[in-house]
């Protein structure tokens, strides 16, 4: 027979007593708490898997650059900001310059730009905008198809086919025409920043055009259909309802193909000439801070030689950051600040 003082609790009117209150609660309290500090141990678990994670980033990032200036202290100290002004290349007499290989990298990376960006933004646009849809998608797998070809397959074909038609067809006109500026002047032997120039180009393409077709595909319809709709023609339409929403998403695209162009290695060592000399004349031999890296790394043998390389790539790395740098304020001018439509 059930107790009075402590009713059954599906009792009608049943009111448990204050003792029996407080002789269930340990019973029920301690059994939450243990249930809910045991949810709480994957998410923390977790928490801290992702919080490593994006600080083991920051953490190579950081290795690298302290192993870069640790490794190039010896040229740092015996050549300090001149190393980056002086334009002699000399391990005999360890005189060291990084001059010549900088300026063949910015060169060879505009000149780069100048031809790859129409052709990539002509192709992107031709893609999303004119393009019979049944060629929409085989157009652009063989553009990107060019970006998985490996760099040494850039280069052969460089060297037995490109480097014939500059010397027999593209340098003697360049020269004939525009030879007065200065730019295509002195004898051509092939292997020059303008080879260097070109096969970048088209290295880069696949990049520019892919990123640039991505971020014009979603430019929203209702853009073209109110340029449409106030009697614009379809070059108009283009050029203001779709390719000034989408400008600050070009860059970005230039920008990585700029990278890309920057870093570039094999394919340039094998057609720029790989002289540490400084020309105006882009039919003339030239060096980049990658392919001199290239070259010359594993026939350094003294330390300051070995030092100056190493300087070399730290150049190399604060050009890139540099450029990031000049991007994101590019952008920012572009956008205001303001979210991009269309670019994450």
């Amino acid at each position: 027979m059930a107790n009075p003082a402590f009713p059954r609790p599906d009792m009608p009117g049943a009111q448990p007593v204050e003792g029996a209150k407080l002789k269930s609660v340990p019973a029920v309290v301690p059994l939450r708490l243990m249930r809910v500090s045991a949810g709480e141990v994957p998410d923390r678990i977790f928490a801290i898997i992702i919080t490593a994670s994006g600080f083991a980033v920051l953490g190579v990032l950081a290795l690298i650059v302290y192993e870069l200036v640790l490794r190039s202290g010896l040229s740092w100290h015996a050549f300090g900001w001149k190393f980056f002004a002086a334009s002699d290349w000399d391990p005999v007499s360890e005189q060291f310059g990084a001059l010549p290989f900088i300026y063949g990298t910015l060169v060879s990376s505009l000149v780069a730009l100048i031809i790859a960006v129409p052709l990539s933004v002509g192709v992107a646009v031709f893609t999303t905008e004119m393009c019979p849809k049944k060629f929409r998608g085989p157009l652009s797998f063989f553009v990107e198809l060019l970006a998985a070809i490996p760099s040494v397959i850039y280069g052969l074909w460089a060297m037995f086919v490109l480097v014939p038609i500059l010397i027999q067809y593209v340098a003697p006109l360049l020269s004939k025409t525009l030879g007065w500026t200065g730019l295509f002047t002195g004898p051509f032997f092939g292997y020059s920043m303008l080879a260097a120039g070109i096969i970048l180009a088209i290295m880069i393409i696949p990049i520019i055009s892919s990123i640039t077709r991505e971020v014009l595909a979603v430019v929203p319809q209702h853009q073209r259909e109110a340029v449409l709709a106030l009697g614009a023609t379809r070059w108009e339409m283009i050029r203001i309802g779709v390719l000034r929403n989408a400008r600050a998403g070009i860059v970005g695209a230039i920008i990585l193909g700029l990278g890309r162009a920057l870093g570039e290695t094999m394919a340039v060592t094998m057609v720029i000439g790989n002289s540490p000399h400084i020309v105006q004349s882009l039919l003339a031999p030239g060096y980049t801070m990658a392919s001199v890296l290239a070259n010359e790394f594993s026939e350094a043998t003294g330390d300051v030689y070995l030092s100056a390389l190493i300087e070399i790539g730290l150049a190399l790395f604060l050009v890139t950051i540099v450029v990031n740098a000049l991007a994101r304020l590019l952008v920012w001018s572009v956008t205001r600040g303001q979210p991009v439509r269309g670019t994450a």
